[in-house]
């Protein structure tokens, strides 16, 4: 698998295309805002000959949904995240306004996965662990053969993501990751939501929050 980042948006958030030899490809946290933005994000697609067939969310802060509506049109696809997080798409115009970032409403996911469920595109696939404590629905993507890990705004590269957001818990996502990320393999690769990636192993032994 082939994974294309692109950091979008006033927030500075990673938004990801994963894509493997058949062109078929997943559009992970659409976060482009602007128009120049959504331009780059198309313009890749195209120059590559990939086929968009998946819309997925880690998690849908409203960070991670600027790009939502564009995707879905352009492509025609279904945006799927987890069932906790539909209330944080319900309320993305008010949670823009708290950061001073105008925000057009966002229809709300077409279908949710959960935990176990395997999301696949092309010959490959991402499987959905469940990961709240960032967001009530926060999820990290997994595939085990590539070692790889799209963590969302779980784990950052030494940080984990706030906590002082409505649906939040220090504890819970502390827990999480301990029990379900740094039991992954160490050379386990990490793309993050914001910030620069990562591996497993790091984060064990570097980690302010979780050595």
């Amino acid at each position: 698998m082939q994974i294309k980042k692109f950091t979008f948006n006033p927030v500075q958030e990673n938004t990801l295309v994963i894509y493997d030899e058949t062109g078929e490809c997943a559009i992970i946290d659409a976060g482009c805002y602007f128009d120049y933005e959504r331009q780059e994000l198309d313009r890749f697609i195209a120059e590559n000959g990939l086929k968009p067939v998946r819309l997925i969310n880690t998690h849908c802060h409203f960070d991670h949904i600027m790009g939502i509506t564009h995707c879905r049109t352009k492509y025609k696809l279904q945006f799927e995240a987890h069932a906790g997080e539909a209330i944080l798409v319900e309320h993305a115009v008010d949670s823009g306004d708290r950061f001073g970032i105008p925000m057009e409403p966002i229809d709300a996911p077409d279908s949710f996965f959960k935990e176990g469920d395997r999301l696949t595109f092309g010959n490959s696939y991402l499987e959905v662990i469940e990961a709240p404590g960032h967001s009530p629905g926060g999820v990290v993507f997994h595939n085990p053969e590539e070692k790889i890990l799209i963590a969302g705004d779980v784990l950052f590269y030494g940080s984990i993501g706030r906590t002082d957001l409505p649906g939040g818990s220090f504890d819970q996502l502390v827990g999480n990751i301990q029990t379900k990320l740094l039991t992954l393999p160490e050379e386990t690769v990490v793309y993050c939501g914001h910030g620069p990636e990562t591996t497993i192993g790091f984060e064990k032994k570097n980690n302010p929050f979780l050595t």
